[in-house]
Protein backbone atom coordinates (compact mmCIF):
# COMPACT_ATOMS: atom_id res chain seq x y z
CA UNK A 1 0.00 0.00 0.00
CA UNK A 2 1.44 3.23 -1.17
CA UNK A 3 -1.33 5.94 -0.46
CA UNK A 4 -3.52 6.55 2.98
CA UNK A 5 -6.83 6.07 0.92
CA UNK A 6 -5.68 2.24 0.55
CA UNK A 7 -5.41 2.10 4.45
CA UNK A 8 -9.35 3.49 5.05
CA UNK A 9 -10.61 1.50 2.43
CA UNK A 10 -14.03 0.04 3.14
CA UNK A 11 -14.22 -3.23 1.31
CA UNK A 12 -10.68 -4.16 2.95
CA UNK A 13 -12.35 -3.12 6.39
CA UNK A 14 -14.85 -5.45 5.79
CA UNK A 15 -12.70 -8.13 4.90
CA UNK A 16 -10.87 -7.75 7.71
CA UNK A 17 -13.60 -7.86 10.17
CA UNK A 18 -14.59 -10.76 8.63
CA UNK A 19 -11.28 -12.59 9.52
CA UNK A 20 -11.47 -12.07 12.46
CA UNK A 21 -15.21 -12.82 13.20
CA UNK A 22 -13.68 -16.26 11.87
CA UNK A 23 -10.80 -16.37 14.55
CA UNK A 24 -12.41 -15.82 17.81
CA UNK A 25 -13.17 -18.56 19.52
CA UNK A 26 -15.87 -19.05 22.66
CA UNK A 27 -14.28 -16.88 25.13
CA UNK A 28 -13.65 -13.21 25.56
CA UNK A 29 -11.14 -10.93 24.19
CA UNK A 30 -9.60 -7.67 26.10
CA UNK A 31 -6.95 -5.56 24.16
CA UNK A 32 -5.53 -2.12 24.78
CA UNK A 33 -4.50 0.14 22.87
CA UNK A 34 -2.11 2.11 24.88
CA UNK A 35 -1.74 5.70 22.06
CA UNK A 36 -4.58 8.35 22.10
CA UNK A 37 -3.92 8.26 18.11
CA UNK A 38 -5.37 4.61 18.36
CA UNK A 39 -8.22 5.51 20.17
CA UNK A 40 -8.97 8.72 18.01
CA UNK A 41 -8.83 6.56 14.79
CA UNK A 42 -10.95 3.61 16.52
CA UNK A 43 -13.58 5.97 17.33
CA UNK A 44 -13.66 8.26 14.23
CA UNK A 45 -13.67 5.47 11.89
CA UNK A 46 -16.03 3.44 13.95
CA UNK A 47 -13.64 0.09 14.23
CA UNK A 48 -15.38 -1.06 17.58
CA UNK A 49 -18.71 -1.41 15.03
CA UNK A 50 -16.96 -4.10 12.99
CA UNK A 51 -15.55 -6.39 15.90
CA UNK A 52 -17.45 -9.10 17.17
CA UNK A 53 -18.97 -8.75 20.61
CA UNK A 54 -16.77 -10.57 22.46
CA UNK A 55 -13.61 -8.45 21.10
CA UNK A 56 -13.74 -5.38 23.74
CA UNK A 57 -10.94 -2.20 23.36
CA UNK A 58 -9.73 -0.55 26.75
CA UNK A 59 -8.69 2.69 26.37
CA UNK A 60 -5.04 3.29 28.24
CA UNK A 61 -2.67 6.27 29.38
CA UNK A 62 -1.57 7.29 25.85
CA UNK A 63 -2.65 10.57 25.69
CA UNK A 64 0.17 13.24 27.15
CA UNK A 65 -2.53 15.91 27.71
CA UNK A 66 -4.56 13.26 29.83
CA UNK A 67 -2.14 12.11 31.94
CA UNK A 68 -0.53 15.46 32.70
CA UNK A 69 -1.12 15.68 36.76
CA UNK A 70 -3.39 18.98 37.72
CA UNK A 71 0.77 20.13 39.82
CA UNK A 72 2.40 20.46 36.98
CA UNK A 73 -0.64 22.38 35.01
CA UNK A 74 -0.30 24.41 38.70
CA UNK A 75 3.35 24.81 38.26
CA UNK A 76 2.90 26.26 34.84
CA UNK A 77 0.39 28.93 36.10
CA UNK A 78 2.83 29.89 38.17
CA UNK A 79 5.48 30.34 36.10
CA UNK A 80 3.53 32.81 34.08
CA UNK A 81 0.98 34.48 36.99
CA UNK A 82 3.72 34.53 39.86
CA UNK A 83 7.14 34.37 38.64
CA UNK A 84 6.14 36.72 34.89
CA UNK A 85 7.33 34.45 32.68
CA UNK A 86 6.56 33.56 29.05
CA UNK A 87 4.97 30.34 28.78
CA UNK A 88 5.44 28.68 25.63
CA UNK A 89 2.85 25.75 25.34
CA UNK A 90 1.19 23.70 22.69
CA UNK A 91 -2.61 24.07 22.07
CA UNK A 92 -3.96 21.31 23.47
CA UNK A 93 -2.27 21.95 27.34
CA UNK A 94 -3.71 25.46 27.82
CA UNK A 95 -7.53 24.14 28.93
CA UNK A 96 -6.39 21.17 31.12
CA UNK A 97 -8.23 22.13 34.33
CA UNK A 98 -5.85 22.99 36.82
CA UNK A 99 -6.94 24.25 40.91
CA UNK A 100 -8.57 27.08 41.90
CA UNK A 101 -10.96 26.79 39.01
CA UNK A 102 -8.18 27.82 36.54
CA UNK A 103 -6.50 26.72 33.48
CA UNK A 104 -3.57 28.11 31.40
CA UNK A 105 -6.29 29.80 29.63
CA UNK A 106 -8.05 31.34 32.12
CA UNK A 107 -4.45 31.92 33.54
CA UNK A 108 -3.68 34.01 29.97
CA UNK A 109 -7.27 36.00 30.40
CA UNK A 110 -6.10 36.93 33.86
CA UNK A 111 -3.42 39.19 31.80
CA UNK A 112 -0.26 36.16 32.26
CA UNK A 113 2.22 35.48 29.68
CA UNK A 114 0.77 32.25 28.30
CA UNK A 115 2.14 31.99 23.92
CA UNK A 116 0.80 29.00 21.96
CA UNK A 117 3.40 27.62 19.84
CA UNK A 118 3.21 24.98 17.02
CA UNK A 119 6.81 23.40 17.16
CA UNK A 120 9.57 23.80 20.38
CA UNK A 121 11.23 25.96 17.90
CA UNK A 122 9.04 28.59 18.06
CA UNK A 123 9.96 29.00 21.79
CA UNK A 124 13.65 29.13 21.24
CA UNK A 125 12.92 32.04 18.09
CA UNK A 126 10.19 33.68 20.76
CA UNK A 127 13.07 33.92 23.45
CA UNK A 128 16.09 34.93 20.90
CA UNK A 129 13.21 38.26 19.81
CA UNK A 130 12.96 39.01 23.01
CA UNK A 131 15.84 39.18 25.50
CA UNK A 132 14.07 40.87 28.35
CA UNK A 133 11.88 38.25 28.92
CA UNK A 134 11.88 35.11 30.84
CA UNK A 135 10.76 32.69 28.28
CA UNK A 136 9.98 28.97 29.22
CA UNK A 137 9.22 26.34 26.95
CA UNK A 138 6.35 23.71 28.77
CA UNK A 139 7.92 20.60 27.35
CA UNK A 140 5.41 17.60 27.76
CA UNK A 141 4.78 13.92 25.39
CA UNK A 142 5.92 10.82 25.39
CA UNK A 143 9.61 9.67 23.52
CA UNK A 144 7.99 11.32 20.01
CA UNK A 145 8.39 14.92 21.37
CA UNK A 146 11.14 14.39 23.65
CA UNK A 147 14.26 14.82 20.89
CA UNK A 148 12.90 18.30 19.61
CA UNK A 149 13.01 19.20 23.25
CA UNK A 150 16.75 18.27 23.38
CA UNK A 151 17.58 19.76 19.87
CA UNK A 152 15.75 22.75 21.67
CA UNK A 153 18.08 23.01 24.83
CA UNK A 154 21.14 21.94 23.04
CA UNK A 155 20.64 25.02 20.29
CA UNK A 156 19.64 27.35 23.33
CA UNK A 157 23.25 26.50 24.98
CA UNK A 158 25.00 26.71 21.71
CA UNK A 159 23.27 30.40 22.00
CA UNK A 160 24.42 31.61 25.14
CA UNK A 161 20.84 31.86 26.01
CA UNK A 162 20.40 33.27 29.12
CA UNK A 163 16.42 33.56 29.34
CA UNK A 164 15.63 30.48 27.78
CA UNK A 165 14.49 27.54 30.09
CA UNK A 166 12.45 24.23 30.11
CA UNK A 167 9.83 22.66 31.98
CA UNK A 168 10.26 19.04 31.24
CA UNK A 169 7.52 17.06 31.84
CA UNK A 170 8.10 14.32 29.49
CA UNK A 171 7.35 11.02 29.71
CA UNK A 172 8.17 6.92 28.95
CA UNK A 173 5.70 4.71 27.50
CA UNK A 174 6.95 1.18 28.84
CA UNK A 175 7.14 2.49 32.90
CA UNK A 176 3.46 3.13 32.14
CA UNK A 177 2.22 -0.14 30.59
CA UNK A 178 4.45 -2.06 33.53
CA UNK A 179 2.50 0.20 36.44
CA UNK A 180 -0.56 -0.72 34.40
CA UNK A 181 0.03 -4.35 34.65
CA UNK A 182 1.31 -4.43 37.64
CA UNK A 183 -1.85 -2.56 39.15
CA UNK A 184 -3.82 -4.29 41.60
CA UNK A 185 -6.76 -4.27 39.59
CA UNK A 186 -5.10 -5.84 36.72
CA UNK A 187 -2.62 -8.63 38.58
CA UNK A 188 -4.37 -9.20 41.75
CA UNK A 189 -8.48 -8.34 41.24
CA UNK A 190 -8.57 -8.74 37.77
CA UNK A 191 -11.17 -5.92 36.93
CA UNK A 192 -9.19 -5.07 33.41
CA UNK A 193 -8.63 -8.36 32.06
CA UNK A 194 -5.57 -8.08 29.28
CA UNK A 195 -4.96 -9.67 26.89
CA UNK A 196 -2.83 -7.74 24.78
CA UNK A 197 -1.69 -4.60 23.87
CA UNK A 198 -1.51 -2.48 21.02
CA UNK A 199 1.51 -0.45 20.66
CA UNK A 200 1.83 3.32 19.77
CA UNK A 201 3.04 4.13 17.09
CA UNK A 202 4.93 7.36 16.63
CA UNK A 203 6.49 6.17 19.59
CA UNK A 204 7.85 3.15 18.90
CA UNK A 205 9.35 4.92 15.46
CA UNK A 206 11.74 6.48 18.30
CA UNK A 207 12.33 3.60 20.60
CA UNK A 208 11.88 0.71 18.36
CA UNK A 209 10.16 -2.76 18.88
CA UNK A 210 12.67 -3.86 21.57
CA UNK A 211 11.38 -2.44 24.38
CA UNK A 212 7.90 -4.37 24.46
CA UNK A 213 9.93 -7.58 24.84
CA UNK A 214 10.40 -7.36 28.12
CA UNK A 215 6.09 -7.27 28.07
CA UNK A 216 5.92 -10.81 26.43
CA UNK A 217 7.95 -12.47 28.52
CA UNK A 218 7.31 -11.22 31.83
CA UNK A 219 3.70 -11.00 31.99
CA UNK A 220 2.76 -13.53 28.93
CA UNK A 221 1.46 -10.24 27.12
CA UNK A 222 1.24 -10.34 23.54
CA UNK A 223 1.93 -6.87 21.70
CA UNK A 224 1.36 -5.56 18.06
CA UNK A 225 2.79 -2.27 17.01
CA UNK A 226 0.51 -0.79 14.83
CA UNK A 227 -0.12 2.70 12.38
CA UNK A 228 -2.93 4.81 13.16
CA UNK A 229 -4.46 4.00 9.95
CA UNK A 230 -8.24 1.84 10.49
CA UNK A 231 -6.77 -0.94 8.73
CA UNK A 232 -3.49 -0.89 10.96
CA UNK A 233 -5.62 -1.70 13.94
CA UNK A 234 -7.88 -3.94 12.82
CA UNK A 235 -4.98 -5.69 11.07
CA UNK A 236 -3.32 -5.64 14.88
CA UNK A 237 -6.77 -7.01 16.66
CA UNK A 238 -6.37 -9.93 14.30
CA UNK A 239 -2.45 -10.70 14.84
CA UNK A 240 -3.59 -10.05 18.25
CA UNK A 241 -6.33 -12.40 18.43
CA UNK A 242 -4.58 -15.32 16.31
CA UNK A 243 -1.52 -14.87 19.18
CA UNK A 244 -4.17 -15.28 22.24
CA UNK A 245 -5.74 -18.58 20.11
CA UNK A 246 -1.92 -19.75 19.53
CA UNK A 247 -1.26 -19.09 23.12
CA UNK A 248 1.56 -17.06 21.98
CA UNK A 249 3.14 -13.82 23.95
CA UNK A 250 5.10 -12.24 20.86
CA UNK A 251 6.46 -8.53 20.02
CA UNK A 252 4.70 -8.20 16.33
CA UNK A 253 5.27 -5.11 14.26
CA UNK A 254 2.11 -4.34 11.69
CA UNK A 255 3.70 -0.87 11.25
CA UNK A 256 6.55 -2.25 9.41
CA UNK A 257 6.79 0.88 7.26
CA UNK A 258 7.88 3.28 9.71
CA UNK A 259 8.94 0.76 12.53
CA UNK A 260 11.90 -1.53 13.58
CA UNK A 261 13.17 -3.33 16.34
CA UNK A 262 15.96 -1.00 17.15
CA UNK A 263 14.08 2.42 16.50
CA UNK A 264 16.11 5.60 16.20
CA UNK A 265 19.40 5.28 17.56
CA UNK A 266 19.75 8.87 16.50
CA UNK A 267 17.49 10.03 18.62
CA UNK A 268 17.82 8.06 21.22
CA UNK A 269 21.27 9.15 21.86
CA UNK A 270 20.52 12.98 21.83
CA UNK A 271 17.76 12.18 24.54
CA UNK A 272 20.44 10.43 26.33
CA UNK A 273 22.89 13.25 26.16
CA UNK A 274 20.19 15.88 27.48
CA UNK A 275 18.14 14.29 29.85
CA UNK A 276 18.20 11.60 32.59
CA UNK A 277 15.27 9.27 34.55
CA UNK A 278 13.51 11.04 37.48
CA UNK A 279 13.54 8.28 40.32
CA UNK A 280 9.57 8.99 40.25
CA UNK A 281 7.05 11.32 38.79
CA UNK A 282 3.05 11.39 39.17
CA UNK A 283 0.66 10.00 36.14
CA UNK A 284 -2.54 11.45 36.62
CA UNK A 285 -4.78 8.54 36.95
CA UNK A 286 -1.58 6.43 37.59
CA UNK A 287 -0.44 8.06 40.94
CA UNK A 288 3.61 8.01 41.26
CA UNK A 289 5.40 6.13 39.04
CA UNK A 290 9.14 5.36 39.61
CA UNK A 291 11.24 5.95 36.59
CA UNK A 292 8.92 7.13 34.19
CA UNK A 293 9.76 10.19 33.19
CA UNK A 294 12.87 12.19 32.48
CA UNK A 295 14.07 15.52 34.22
CA UNK A 296 16.96 17.11 32.31
CA UNK A 297 20.78 16.35 33.05
CA UNK A 298 23.49 18.56 35.43
CA UNK A 299 25.23 19.47 32.40
CA UNK A 300 22.13 21.54 31.22
CA UNK A 301 20.83 22.51 34.10
CA UNK A 302 21.12 26.04 33.21
CA UNK A 303 18.14 25.47 31.18
CA UNK A 304 16.27 23.78 33.87
CA UNK A 305 12.65 26.02 34.99
CA UNK A 306 12.23 24.07 38.04
CA UNK A 307 15.98 25.02 39.12
CA UNK A 308 15.59 29.02 37.54
CA UNK A 309 12.38 29.46 39.65
CA UNK A 310 11.48 28.70 42.73
CA UNK A 311 9.06 26.11 41.63
CA UNK A 312 7.54 23.26 44.32
CA UNK A 313 5.44 20.54 43.24
CA UNK A 314 2.63 19.82 45.03
CA UNK A 315 0.20 16.85 44.17
CA UNK A 316 -3.49 18.22 43.74
CA UNK A 317 -6.59 15.19 43.30
CA UNK A 318 -8.81 15.14 40.33
CA UNK A 319 -12.11 16.72 40.51
CA UNK A 320 -14.17 13.81 42.27
CA UNK A 321 -17.07 14.07 39.64
CA UNK A 322 -14.58 13.18 37.13
CA UNK A 323 -13.36 9.51 36.24
CA UNK A 324 -10.63 10.30 33.97
CA UNK A 325 -8.13 8.58 36.21
CA UNK A 326 -9.89 5.39 35.96
CA UNK A 327 -10.79 5.68 32.53
CA UNK A 328 -6.54 6.12 31.70
CA UNK A 329 -6.48 2.74 33.60
CA UNK A 330 -9.03 0.95 31.55
CA UNK A 331 -11.16 0.28 35.03
CA UNK A 332 -13.70 2.46 33.89
CA UNK A 333 -15.33 3.41 30.19
CA UNK A 334 -15.79 7.29 29.12
CA UNK A 335 -19.74 6.78 29.54
CA UNK A 336 -19.51 5.28 33.27
CA UNK A 337 -18.61 9.07 34.27
CA UNK A 338 -21.93 10.72 35.63
CA UNK A 339 -20.74 13.97 34.05
CA UNK A 340 -19.79 12.45 30.13
CA UNK A 341 -21.37 14.51 27.66
CA UNK A 342 -23.35 16.42 30.32
CA UNK A 343 -21.54 18.62 32.25
CA UNK A 344 -18.68 17.68 30.81
CA UNK A 345 -17.87 18.46 27.02
CA UNK A 346 -14.88 19.53 24.80
CA UNK A 347 -15.81 22.87 25.44
CA UNK A 348 -16.52 22.65 28.94
CA UNK A 349 -14.31 20.04 30.14
CA UNK A 350 -13.86 18.89 33.21
CA UNK A 351 -11.13 16.41 33.01
CA UNK A 352 -8.29 16.21 30.70
CA UNK A 353 -9.70 13.28 28.67
CA UNK A 354 -12.11 15.62 27.75
CA UNK A 355 -9.44 18.40 26.65
CA UNK A 356 -7.07 16.49 23.79
CA UNK A 357 -8.84 15.06 20.67
CA UNK A 358 -6.64 12.23 21.60
CA UNK A 359 -8.73 11.48 24.86
CA UNK A 360 -10.60 8.95 25.14
CA UNK A 361 -14.00 10.81 26.32
CA UNK A 362 -13.04 13.57 23.66
CA UNK A 363 -12.91 10.79 20.72
CA UNK A 364 -16.18 9.07 21.71
CA UNK A 365 -18.06 12.60 22.36
CA UNK A 366 -16.96 13.59 19.03
CA UNK A 367 -17.37 10.78 17.17
CA UNK A 368 -20.74 9.92 18.44
CA UNK A 369 -19.61 6.53 20.01
CA UNK A 370 -21.47 7.65 23.48
CA UNK A 371 -24.91 7.20 22.04
CA UNK A 372 -25.37 3.45 21.98
CA UNK A 373 -24.27 3.64 25.84
CA UNK A 374 -28.45 1.98 26.84
CA UNK A 375 -27.89 -0.49 24.22
CA UNK A 376 -23.86 -1.82 25.83
CA UNK A 377 -25.47 -1.28 29.56
CA UNK A 378 -28.30 -3.49 28.42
Amino acid sequence: MKYVDEFRDGSLAKNLAASIAREVRDRDYSFMEFCGGHTHAISRYGVTDLLPNNVRMIHGPGCPVCVLPIGRVDMAIALALEHGATLCTYADTVRIPASNNLSLLKAKARGAGIRMVYSAADALAFAQQHPEKQVVFFAIGFETTTPPTAVLIKQAKALGLKNFSVLCCHVLTPSAISNILESPEVRQYGTVPLDGFIGPAHVSMVIGSRPYEFFAEEYRKPVVIAGFEPLDVMQAILMLVRQVNEDRAEVENEFTRAVTRDGNLKAQNLVAEVFELRREFEWRGLGLVPYSALKIRREFAEFDAELRFPLGYRAVPDNKACECGAILRGVKRPWDCKVFGTVCTPESPMGSCMVSSEGACAAHYTYGRFKNIEEVSA
